[in-house]
């Protein structure tokens, strides 16, 4: 390596680089580093105060944490990180990896922070599993991304949408899939049991299930059954597959639904207390808002929905089994994920009208001349699954239980976020901002965590979880995933009214020892990797 330096960024080490190249070329430096970070403040990923230091990386690695400061000489690209926060790479355990292909950059993760994600979430992991890891590999990734096993992916496969429990046969073939994926690289198992067919399926089985990822060393992510009237049986039900199957269990995006359960939280981190005590091993992952996104159909009753769209279409035809769809849409709009009011129900992406995305079902109810009441709203929701469905931000949560949760020692920060880009939609904001979000909002303005315990439940904590090795924090040997964010002016940007917007104050990210982010430059360098669980 060329023992001057060829880049130098920051207004200060700019004005030093004749000096600096001077110096580098006047000796034989003994460092070597591709990439020197000066004059920051260190907060590692453990929790612990931060602290002054420079960190040198060469090739993938972190090889310096130096609290002395370090000689610009030996590197070939100085960072100037003063007055700014050095920490990990966010590691984001609750990533929609659908679009990776597309969109294999994955800039609008990147720009947040994150340099690792975790895919295959709400049971929805890819199948067959080598071949799809095989083909993202071979595309090249802007950040490291692994997978979970998707339960829904794999009942899909062998039952179809049917609501029924599997036959001995048909649960040996799924134990078989969860078996076959955690050797090919899973890190576990997710489970969406508000969704088809999840929804169809009983304890029994996913213990079944949850003890092949289990025995493997996974870990087990759910979507709970039931996040508003129904929350806390749902959390109980997780904790008994933790508990049954002898597996680390993750409430994945945990929330309160509906007006008539805010405040629950206090409740459901109670159970998390007394299950840990108990020694079910047992995590929560929270997104920073008070709305969730989903598809319109979490307002409909699973049975309603069982064998597909075309089968609901047809029970709507019966009208008797038509008024109890309808009846249960109305009900979920009022005590759930409607919030007992059309204007909380935002589209988000409508393929077949897209001037709908980012209006409201109020909105809608307007349009065509009828009173926006939740009967109503039942029946319009029954309109858009028929034209061909759409997916919607649903603002039903308050903001007391989404501190409260964050607080939890066991809560970690995952995005919930879709892969995406500017112009795909009306996206929730999560997308593009959920982890300045968190630096911006509740550590500098609300104080709701420190910034070492905020650093600590998106690096280090995550990446514990998932089981990685070397990553996650600031460290000399371990990877070089590395973030340089400024507290005081690091915010996400991206609102309900406006999602499609980076965030700033984070104007640098490494992926495995290169830059990705340059300066507030995306520059697509795709050096994430593919993660197996076993190999990496």
């Amino acid at each position: 390596m060329d023992s001057c330096p060829r880049r130098m960024r920051g207004p200060i080490l700019g004005a030093l680089l004749p000096v600096a190249l001077s110096l580098s070329c006047a000796r034989t430096p003994d460092a070597g580093w591709d990439v020197l970070i000066r004059g920051g403040t260190v907060v590692d990923g453990t929790g612990a105060p931060g602290y002054a230091a420079d960190v040198a990386v060469r090739g993938d690695r972190i090889v310096r944490v130096s609290r002395t400061p370090l000689d610009p000489a030996g590197a070939a690209v100085v960072i100037d990180a003063t007055g700014k926060v050095v920490s990990p790479g966010f590691v984001d355990l609750h990533t929609h990896l659908d679009p990776l292909l597309r969109l294999p950059g994955a800039e609008s993760h990147v720009r947040q922070g994150v340099t690792t994600a975790l895919g295959g979430p709400d049971g929805g992991g890819p199948w067959p599993f080598a071949p799809y890891l095989d083909s993202v590999q071979a595309v090249g990734v802007g950040m490291n991304v692994g997978f979970l096993a998707g339960h829904n992916t794999i009942r899909q496969a062998v039952m179809g949408l049917e609501n029924r429990d599997p036959t001995p046969e048909e649960l040996e073939r799924m134990e078989a899939m969860v078996a076959q994926s955690m050797d090919e690289g899973a890190w576990g198992m997710s489970t969406g049991l508000k969704y088809l067919p999840g929804a169809f399926s009983k304890l029994d089985e996913l213990v079944a299930l949850s003890r092949v990822a289990g025995e493997r060393g996974g870990i087990y992510t759910s979507h709970l059954r039931e996040e508003g009237l129904g929350l806390v049986q749902g959390v109980a039900e997780a904790m008994e597959i933790g508990r049954r199957a002898r597996i680390p269990v993750v409430l994945t995006h945990h929330k309160v639904v509906g007006q008539p359960m805010w405040g629950a939280s206090a409740r459901t981190l109670a159970m998390v207390d007394s299950a840990r005590a108990a020694g079910t091993d047992v995590m929560i992952d929270q997104y920073p808002y008070t709305a969730s996104y989903t598809g319109i159909t979490v307002l409909v009753p699973a049975w309603a929905l069982a064998g597909g769209t075309k089968d609901f279409l047809a029970r709507m035809d019966d009208p008797a089994l038509a008024d109890s769809i309808l009846a249960g849409i109305e009900f979920n709009i009022m005590n759930d994920r409607g919030g007992n009011d059309l204007h909380r129900v935002q589209f988000a992406l409508v393929d077949w009208d897209q001037s709908l995305e980012g209006k409201t079902l109020w909105d809608l109810a307007e349009r065509e001349g009828v009173e926006p009441t939740p009967a109503n709203g039942a029946r319009l929701v029954v309109e858009v699954i028929r034209r061909g469905g759409a997916s919607a931000i649903f603002h039903a949560m308050d903001e007391g239980d989404v501190e409260a949760i964050m607080r939890h020692p066991m809560t970690m920060i995952a995005s919930d976020g879709r892969l995406t880009q500017p112009g795909e939609g009306h996206p929730h904001p999560r997308w593009y901002g959920t982890f300045p979000r968190v630096l911006g909002v509740y550590v500098r303005e609300k104080a709701v965590l420190g910034l070492e315990e905020a650093v600590h439940k998106m690096s280090g904590m995550p990446a514990h979880r998932m089981g990685l090795t070397a990553r996650g924090e600031v460290r000399e040997g371990w990877f070089a995933d590395l973030v340089v964010f400024d507290p005081a002016t690091v915010k996400d940007m991206a609102t309900f009214e406006n999602p499609h917007q980076y965030p700033v104050g984070i104007p640098w990210v490494l992926v495995n020892g290169k830059v990705a982010v340059d300066d507030g430059v995306f520059t697509d360098v795709r050096s994430g990797r593919v993660l197996r669980k076993g190999t990496d």
